[in-house]
């Protein structure tokens, strides 16, 4: 089993049907694998839908799947120590604080960063695409093959 920390972009991607990640990263939060998250997709998702989205409903459903996330593996808070290693990574990749603090988030727990950011966080190898872990997680649950 694999832990996967979800960036905000998978829990939005998880509401938007037009989105190309939707139905993956429906099936990643609704798979058997533990899913965490860090404490600022709170204000991510919640901002999309607001100031993006202009629909105050999805920020709730939202904001509650990211509670449901936070329930099952965890909620990593932003501390000192986080926001160090954010800021070092940020640096070292020439990304932003805010994606490198999700790559921090990840290390902390020893789970794999989950995105749907594929030009600073995918093809960096700093995440992997939900469909990716879809597919892992459907690999560790299929039964061994007959030993016949």
């Amino acid at each position: 089993m694999n832990l996967w920390l979800l960036d905000a972009s998978i829990l939005l991607a998880s509401e938007d049907t037009d989105d190309e990640h939707h139905d993956d990263a429906r099936r990643l939060l609704a798979g058997g694998d533990p899913l965490a998250t860090l404490d600022l997709a709170f204000y991510e998702v919640t901002n999309v839908a607001v100031r993006s989205w202009g629909d105050q409903p999805a920020a709730r459903r939202l904001r509650s799947r990211v509670t449901a996330v936070a329930d099952d593996a965890g909620l990593v808070r932003a501390d000192a120590q986080l926001l160090e290693d954010a800021a070092a990574i940020a640096d070292e990749h020439g990304i932003s604080v805010y994606d490198a603090a999700y790559v921090a988030a990840a290390r902390a727990v020893s789970g794999q960063l989950v995105s749907c950011d594929v030009r600073d966080l995918v093809s960096r190898d700093l995440a992997v695409l939900p469909r990716l872990a879809v597919r892992q997680a459907a690999r560790a649950e299929a039964p061994p093959p007959d030993a016949h």
